[in-house]
């Protein structure tokens, strides 16, 4: 079941996407807010209770369904639902054409317009920045896109499908990965105070992606350079052990053999909706390799193909040996 609902959540989503002001997003953001406005008032416990309701509720939501659809219809509604599901949660769509645009600016010369473009989907300040940073950025932030919209949701839905608990995992990664952004309680300058529930996100966030970080990177090696890549990954976790972004820009430098890292780009505006800018820990913190080039741009795209690729392979596996078992 896991194999063929991955496979249609992908082609569909690749038919058509959800857009980025979708009910289902705003919805999500809109819970995570309202649950930071009523329950956080200040202490530990209640950031806690406030991320169990946020995280832990909806998985349960989504495993519960599994499992009656299973017991009262049967596994043709059970797969249409993790679908349903893995379509809401999975997806390249929710971010690649960023990745796009800005790739077919840099190739026709147009840097303006890719630090635009760069600035716009990032809510950061790119101005003057020079064409080898624009592509770092962009190689940064798209991979790291790809790790939260597609590779750490593909594991966590199979560990969970693996152990009988349905979409839950799928689920229980994207609402840890929303609560840790969304968990702010207000965007106004004047009062951006650090709750309690923005502090246990953060915490709870890095907790939960310790793993998928860390399946990701052993994808992108197995498909890239895998010496290379497991060099860098392992300095970074040496010196960076709870840093697991870096693993995976270490891992990715590694694999195609570029320098990542340095320094982080300036927020333009609060904004929740905005990733905060991302680079290997520390910064002015750089990977060995070469200075990123445009025609890395086309290399970063096979990576990360050949890595759906070999998930998809995984799941197979998964899903044969289930049907023989």
């Amino acid at each position: 079941m896991s194999f063929f609902a991955t496979l249609m959540a992908l082609l569909l989503e690749q038919a058509k996407s959800l857009s980025r002001d979708n009910p289902v997003y705003a919805g999500v953001r809109a819970w995570v807010q309202w649950l930071s406005r009523n329950l956080d008032a200040g202490e530990q416990r209640h950031g806690w209770l406030a991320w169990s309701v946020a995280v832990l509720l909806p998985t349960a939501l989504a495993m519960g369904m599994h499992w009656l659809l299973v017991a009262l219809v049967g596994w043709p509604l059970a797969m249409a639902w993790h679908v349903l599901v893995l379509y809401v949660t999975l997806g390249f769509r929710q971010f690649s054409h960023h990745f796009t645009r800005i790739r077919h600016a840099l190739e026709s010369g147009d840097e303006d317009q890719a630090r635009q473009y760069l600035a716009d989907w990032q809510q950061v300040n790119a101005d003057d920045l020079p064409r080898r940073e624009i592509v770092r950025h962009v190689i940064e932030y798209s991979v790291l896109a790809a790790h939260r919209h597609v590779f750490g949701v593909l594991a966590c839905y199979s560990i969970g499908s693996a152990l009988g608990l349905g979409p839950a995992g799928a689920v229980f990664f994207r609402m840890a990965e929303y609560a840790s952004r969304f968990a702010r309680p207000s965007v106004q300058p004047a009062v951006m105070v650090q709750g309690a529930f923005e502090t246990v996100a953060a915490k709870a966030w890095t907790i939960v992606d310790w793993l998928p970080s860390r399946l990701t990177a052993l994808s992108f090696a197995v498909v890239g350079n895998f010496e290379e890549a497991i060099d860098g990954w392992r300095f970074q976790t040496q010196h960076f052990p709870n840093d697991n972004d870096g693993v995976i820009l270490a891992a990715t430098a590694g694999a195609i053999d570029i320098r990542l890292g340095g320094v982080a780009l300036r927020a333009r505006s609060v904004d929740i909706d905005a990733a905060a800018p991302l680079q290997i820990q520390g910064d002015g913190a750089t990977t060995p390799g070469r200075d990123p080039e445009v025609a890395h741009l086309r290399s970063v795209v096979g990576l990360v193909w050949r890595s759906v690729v070999v998930w998809m392979l995984l799941l197979a596996l998964l899903t044969l040996a289930r049907l023989l078992g």
